[in-house]
């Protein structure tokens, strides 16, 4: 064969190879397109399913954002309402004792025996001290114990009456009380040296 045949034989199977691609059927053709195209709709529906678990994740995160906002909101108007009416306890249970303060008084303005009403008074007295300790107040304890600073505010010094009571509390002026084991006022004492 010479250089001329050849040339016409591959021309013609141009043509043909051509021919073939004009005469396929549609189906045949999206056949070789659907290859590109798997590659693309795979990549959509990954972005697509991205998307929705985005979208899923932020709901999520709003709701919880929202009700961790809620939850926040709630316990500070708890706490508030706490330290307004925290006292509410103890002062009802103080309320007795201003009742029989004042039934003595209405009494001491007609009252003729003074030990009566002085009885009156320091039952009064040790009922408010009752009242006191079911609240967790404690009085502090002075009577012959050595200085504490702790509990004790020294506002004098004076010379101890015998040996053993030097740097030992002669004398309170002041009650001091706790709160729960934590001191809310000092005793104010005075010292022998």
């Amino acid at each position: 064969m010479d250089k001329k045949e050849k040339t016409n034989l591959q021309e013609e199977e141009l043509k043909v190879q051509n021919e073939n691609k004009e005469a396929q059927s549609p189906d045949e053709k999206s056949a070789e397109q659907e290859t590109p195209q798997s590659e693309e709709e795979k990549l959509a529906d990954e972005l697509k399913k991205a998307n929705e678990t985005i979208e899923e994740q932020k709901d999520k995160y709003l709701r919880l954002s929202a009700e961790f906002d809620n939850y926040r909101k709630r316990t500070m108007k708890e706490k508030a309402e706490l330290i307004l009416n925290g006292g509410e306890k103890s002062l009802t249970s103080i309320l007795p004792v201003v009742d029989d303060l004042e039934r003595a008084l209405k009494n001491m303005e007609t009252a003729t025996d003074v030990q009566a009403v002085k009885e009156g008074v320091e039952l009064i007295y040790n009922k408010f001290m009752t009242v006191l300790g079911q609240n967790g107040v404690k009085v502090i304890e002075t009577q012959d114990q050595p200085l504490n600073t702790d509990f004790h505010e020294a506002i004098a010094v004076i010379p101890a009456p015998e040996e053993g009571k030097k740097g030992k509390i002669l004398d309170c002026v002041q009650t001091g009380y706790t709160l729960n084991d934590k001191v809310i006022r000092h005793a104010k004492v005075v010292v022998g040296e």
